[in-house]
This record gives structure tokens, C-alpha cells and sequence, in this order.
């Protein structure tokens, strides 16, 4: 099998994906279980590579794909506040241009430990 399932059918599982995917893009590193790291390694890498790409074409791609906004949580001090990011600007007008030499590998997993809980392997995954 090409893909691993992780529990869940067709519809929860591409949700799943398009939201860590998503969040990945916009925060640039997320804790997640080791299965679902490795699924979307493979994704981000495509999104970013038609991020480098750039014309309309690989942006409306992206945005089939990628949630729209999101709303993204700042902490400072006591002070929190709320904004929404745009996904796929932020990715094609920042992430992308930082990997215009670079030929792949845009992910970088780093292991973490067993979750407290159900003992899963929990890892980090961030952008290079």
C-alpha cells in the first residue's frame, strides 16, 4: 500500500492530512504522532515544490488542497492574540522562496519519545 490509513476512512483521513499540512505551513514546526509525520512529509514537499513553481496554475493546486486561513494563536507574555493567515500566501510568498536552490527535502522529523497515555511515538516535524 502506498499510503498508511491511520485509522480512519477517506473523508477524516484527507481532512486530517489537509489540516496538518496547513499548520505546518503556517506555524513551521508541529508535534504530531510518527505515522502522520511521515504521511505528510511527502505532501508538504509537493505543496512547497508547487510553491516554487509559482504561476497561477500551481497556486490554484495548492489552494484545492491547502485550508484557506487558519486562525493562528500569538502568546506574549499575558497578552494573546488571534489572527488569520492566509496558507497558501504565506506559502508561496514565504516559504517557497526560501527553498528556491533547494532540490527536496523541506521537512526534517525529529523523534521525540513515547506519548504519555497510549505510549505513541510522538515526533516533531519543522521545516528545513
Amino acid at each position: 500500500m502506498a499510503y498508511a490509513k491511520l485509522g480512519r476512512d477517506k473523508g477524516a483521513r484527507k481532512a486530517l492530512l489537509r489540516d496538518l499540512a496547513t499548520d505546518l505551513i503556517i506555524n513551521g514546526r508541529i508535534e504530531t504522532t510518527e505515522s502522520k509525520a511521515k504521511e505528510i512529509r511527502s505532501i508538504v514537499d509537493k505543496l512547497i515544490t508547487l510553491g516554487k513553481r509559482g504561476d497561477l496554475h500551481a497556486r490554484r493546486q495548492a489552494a484545492e488542497f491547502v485550508r484557506k486561513t487558519r486562525s493562528h494563536t500569538i502568546k506574549d507574555g499575558e497578552e494573546v492574540t488571534h489572527e488569520q493567515v492566509d496558507a497558501v500566501k504565506k506559502l508561496f510568498e514565504e516559504v517557497a522562496p526560501r527553498y528556491a536552490e533547494r532540490n527536496g527535502g523541506y521537512t526534517r522529523i525529529m523523534k521525540l519519545g513515547p506519548r504519555r497515555g497510549d505510549a505513541a511515538p510522538m515526533v516533531f516535524i519543522e521545516l528545513v
